[in-house]
Formats: structure tokens, sequence, C-alpha cells
């Protein structure tokens, strides 16, 4: 069991809370993991009473929950924890309305998830300081993205920064929380088998696809201020390339891991002037069939303008610049209203030195994260029958059957766990956001410097037909 903690979900009636927040607390309570005396009090503007949000919130989880795992005794002692309380995050005078309510602050401290805009970051913790309420024992948690450049970035995290230590603060990315993610640094640093070939000697290339069926939904108008690049590329993409190439940290803690983190993204090549035409591909996607339904295009989404130039797809060759890595590239691709959802990392081998068969392909390592969480290995081996006919198979890791009897976490549970216990592994530090946008900044500009507009491509494709030229121009192709 953990330590006590009392946790406050500013944003407590929006689609993450309800969603995904609330959820994960209630599996954790079902499971015992929470302190008995552990309270969970949820702020938003609506006039709700607490009877008000508890029946929104038991509506919210029973659709997100299993129906196995959702019983009314387990909802009830949960509810017994959950308050709510009015406020404007933006008014300094709601936040001492605040401090009275809940009185002195416990020993055990104050867990302050900041599920809002990111532009209310640095008003919610100048209010807190304003009001008493950040003190030495408490944490806040900081939902991506960071800024919107680095500019932004660093003037968040040095207002973040004159009311909380560097410690007490925790830069949430949900990906770092997904069980195969993780299983990327135990196949990477324990396992002798991959080490001494984890290099360029080795590697051809890698692809890190993150692919989504859905639109924009109810995100238009955030999503048009920021676009595939900010939304995806700054922040999980980056952290699933860092996983893939860090150098094994000194030790398995939080400072270490982040530190060989942070070196990669300062050994990234800039992509800028020409190079943003030859290396980077931005795209929009236009109206199609996405499962025999009919889409609209993304200017004629809600909450988007018909002239937005807004990118859904991006695809970039990244190239790190050290020892390991020297010549490799990293393809890095993501986009929405694709014709699959998945995500996935691919470490394509290089083929063997002397090619002795006709039909031998390089081995391959798949690593999906989703929608199934799977690790295969592909190999040539001999097909039965006269001659040496060779055909690729699988080693497969199915995560889900190899560990059938347990439930698989989600990752929110998992960081909550994590801010809980103070464990910060998991999360971004303030060097590691700003140097992230350090690299995808100048990508913005050379955009907005030579007028690349998105490409178009139809809904239910794998994107735009320049997406796929960025690495037959080298005789690869994207794992489709």
């Amino acid at each position: 069991m953990t330590s006590s903690c009392d946790m406050f979900v500013f944003g407590g009636t929006g689609d993450l809370a309800l969603h995904k927040l609330l959820p994960a607390l209630y599996h954790l309570h079902r499971e015992g993991r929470l302190h008995p005396r552990m309270r969970i009090l949820a702020l938003a503007r609506n006039t709700l009473d607490r009877e008000g949000y508890l029946a929104l919130a038991e509506r919210r989880c029973r659709a997100q929950v299993a129906r196995t795992d959702f019983t009314i005794e387990t909802w009830r002692t949960f509810a017994e924890r959950l308050d709510y309380f009015a406020m404007d995050v933006s008014q300094s005078a709601d936040f001492g309305r605040l401090a009275r309510h809940i009185g002195p602050a416990p020993d055990c401290g104050r867990v302050y998830y900041l599920a809002t805009a990111p532009d209310l970051f640095e008003d919610i913790a100048a209010h807190l300081a304003i009001a008493g309420l950040a003190t030495p024992q408490s944490r806040i948690v900081l939902e991506k993205p960071i800024g919107h450049s680095l500019d932004s970035a660093r003037a968040i995290n040095a207002a973040i920064g004159r009311v909380f230590d560097e410690s007490q603060v925790f830069r949430i990315d949900h990906y770092l929380g997904k069980e195969t993610v993780q299983n990327l640094m135990a196949l990477r640093f324990a396992n002798g088998l991959f080490e001494p070939i984890w290099r360029a000697g080795h590697i051809d290339h890698v692809q890190i696809s993150v692919c989504e069926t859905l639109g924009v939904e109810n995100r238009g108008a955030y999503y048009d201020r920021s676009g595939a690049m900010r939304d995806m590329v700054q922040n999980h993409l980056l952290q699933l390339l860092c996983l893939v190439a860090m150098e094994a940290p000194v030790r398995f803690d939080a400072e270490a891991v982040r530190n060989e983190k942070v070196k990669i993204l300062e050994a990234l090549k800039p992509i800028s002037g020409q190079d943003v035409r030859d290396k980077t591909v931005r795209g929009q996607y236009s109206a199609g069939k996405i499962g025999g339904h009919d889409v609209p295009a993304y200017y004629f989404e809600k909450n988007v303008d018909n002239d937005s130039d807004t990118e859904t797809f991006v695809a970039v060759q990244a190239e790190i610049d050290n020892w390991r890595w020297a010549g490799v590239p990293f393809y890095l691709r993501t986009g929405k209203r694709l014709a699959r959802k998945y995500s996935e990392i691919v470490i394509q081998f290089k083929p063997v030195p002397h090619r002795l068969f006709a039909d031998g392909e390089a081995n391959r390592l798949l690593i999906r994260l989703q929608p199934e969480e799977r690790i295969s290995l592909q190999l040539m081996a001999k097909s039965p029958g006269k001659g040496m006919n060779l055909e690729p198979v699988e080693l497969d890791l199915n995560l889900a059957t190899a560990f059938s009897q347990q439930r698989r976490w989600d990752a929110y549970e998992r960081l909550l766990l994590d801010v809980i216990e103070g464990d910060s592994t998991l999360f971004m530090r303030r060097d590691e956001v700003e140097a992230a946008w350090r690299w995808v900044d100048p990508i913005l500009e050379g955009w907005h410097e030579y007028y690349l507009s998105p490409r178009p491509y139809p809904a239910g494709s794998t994107g735009p037909e320049q997406a796929h030229a960025l690495l037959e121009l080298h005789g690869r192709a994207w794992h489709d």
C-alpha cells in the first residue's frame, strides 16, 4: 500500500479526468493500492454539488471500466474518497476559498494534477503559492504539451519552478506508462542477446509509427493551434526514440534514466533550412472512408478553420550524431484518419554480410504498443520440402497471453501510482522538455519559411505519397 496523500484534480469535469484519471484511480482503489486516508478532490468551474459530480463520475467510470471490474460496492467505497469543489482557476480569490475549504495541509502532502489547458499552468501554480497551498510536501503533475515552442516551454517551466522544486514536478507522458514501452528497457538492458548488435554496425534503420483512425473529435479548437508536430512528435515520438537509442543508465533511478534521454535529444542532428524540405513531410487528411463510413476532410471538422493549413500527419527522417547511431536514420511517423490504428517500433537489422540463399530477408524486431502489446523477432527459416527455400517466421512474445493471469494495467494507473509514491523515473525533466522543443522549433520555422503547406491524403489511406518517397529514395519502405 502506498503512503497517504490527497489528490486535487484541476479540470475535474473534463474528458481526461473522467475518462482516464478517475477510472485509473478506481482500479488502484479496487486493488488496495491507495492509502485508506487518501482523498480525491475534483475542481472545475461547473456549478455541481457533490452528489451531482458523483453521479457524473459514476456514469463515466461505468463506461470506461470493464464490466467484470465495476461493482456497486467497490464504487460506493471509492466514492467515499471523492469530493467536488466549484472554482475558477483564473481567480486568485477562489484559491483562498479552496484553502479554507480543505483546511491545514496534512503531513502526508498533496498532489495537484493539472488536467487543464497548458495556458493555465502558470496561473494555477502562482495562485497555489499565494494561497499557501504549495508546501514542500506537495507535488504538481503537468499534462503535455508543455508549451507550443521552446520559449513558451521555458516560460511555463520557469513559472512552475518559482513555486515548486524540480523534484516536486511530474511532467506526464502517458506513453511512458505503457507496459510495452517499459518492456523495451527490459529487452535492451536485461538481455545480453541484443546489446552487442544494438548499434549502427548491425541496424539499418529504425521506424517509430503512431497511427490513428480517429480525427480530431472534440479537440478541434486545440488541435488546429497545435498540429501533429506539437501534439505527437515533440513528446510521444521523441520519448520513444530516446528509449530506443539511449545508453544504459548507471542505475535504474529517475535521474540516471533521464540523464541518458537528454543526451539523445541533444545529439539529434538539427533539421533546418533546406533540410526541412528533404527530411520532413506534412500532411492533412481530405474526405474519405474509414470502416466503410464517409468521413469529412479536416477543414470541415468541428471548431477547425475552413482554410486551415494545420498538419494532421508528419513524417520525419531523424539522425542521432553519436558513436552508437551515426549513419542510422530514425523514421518518425504519426497521423490521423489513417487506414489502421497502431503504434509500433521497428528495428530493421542489416542483411547478412554474404547472401548465401536467394530468398533471404534481413531480420526485423517489431515492438507493438497498441492495439495489442507484443514483441516479435522475424528470423529466416527453411520451409518444409525439397531445396533451401526460406520464409520469415516470428519468435513472438504476446504480453497479453504471456501474463494472462494478471490484469493489464492502464498507463495512467502506473503513472498515478508513481506520482503518489514520488517516483519520477517515467516522467520528463525540465531540460528534457526544452531539448525536445529545441529540435522541433527549427522544423516548424522551416515549414513557415518555405511555405510548405500540408500534402493532402485521403482519410483511410496510409498518408501522403511523399511520406513513402522519404524511405523509397533510400530503398526502404514503411512497415505497413
